[in-house]
């Protein structure tokens, strides 16, 4: 796997998301942060983009991810945003000591093998282990093909298991994956404001400020920011159409 890049792919690339970075930039005062999706993308595409400054990459393989972050530098952010088995949070927790976040855990068991075995590494004083963030998938769609906690009482005790049962990973705030149709429908997503409201929600109630709301891809990040994300996850209107998904 080479981190070496032409100039004129670099180029391509920062043009992508220079453009993006400006567009999310002037649509939330500067308070939505970028993460720049690299799935099923060389290493060296994020190797031009980190040459330049970026530091926040997303990857939906947890493989895919484990390959990359040994070759890559160490002081990048990696977000797992992709499904999630339970199985796959010991791979991620044990190999992976610039683990950001993982935005896809939506069962108390996930995130209970998650922490133990984070806190292995950390107690065993391996050298870069330290807390991961979580983030909670979230079904605001409804849709029983999708993954993600559900809204109410599964969502708040899960909250409650993170913030009392799992000292080796840190409660960042809420994820969501928009449905197609209302993402690419006209005004207000509703699974975007229902997120937003749990999000309110759990504020108040666990006395959590400033949670975060992670929502919005390439097709509909615009109107995730202006409905109050302060993550948008964006990847092919950066690194382009995606090759196809040989047994990941």
């Amino acid at each position: 796997m080479s981190l070496e890049y032409t100039t004129e792919r670099a180029n391509d690339l920062i043009a992508n998301v220079t453009s993006i970075k400006e567009e999310v930039a002037s649509l939330s005062g500067g308070k939505t942060n970028l993460v720049c999706v690299s799935k099923l993308k060389p290493a060296s595409d994020i190797q031009a983009l980190y040459d330049v400054g970026y530091r926040h990459f997303g990857e939906n393989y947890v493989q895919e991810l484990i390959e990359k972050a040994k070759i890559l530098p160490k002081d990048i952010k990696w977000h797992f945003i992709g499904g999630l088995q339970t199985n796959k949070c010991k791979d991620l927790a044990k190999n992976i000591p610039n683990l950001y976040a993982v935005e896809t855990i939506d069962t108390i068991k996930k995130a209970k093998k998650l922490n133990d075995v984070r806190k292995q590494m950390i107690d065993a004083k391996t050298p870069g282990f330290g807390n991961v963030g979580v983030l909670i998938q979230v079904n605001t769609s409804g849709e029983e093909q999708k993954s993600g906690c559900e809204p109410g009482e599964e969502l708040d005790e899960l909250v409650r298991v993170i913030l009392e049962e799992c000292h080796s990973v840190d409660f960042h705030g809420l994820m969501t994956i928009g449905s197609y149709a209302v993402s690419h429908g006209e005004g207000e997503n509703q699974e975007f404001k229902l997120l937003a409201e749990l999000k309110e929600h759990l504020e108040q109630k666990f006395n959590l400020p400033n949670l975060q709301l992670s929502m919005g891809m390439s097709g509909d990040y615009q109107q995730a920011v202006r409905q109050g994300s302060t993550s948008v996850r964006v990847g092919s209107s950066i690194f382009g159409v995606r090759p196809p998904n040989n047994g990941h």
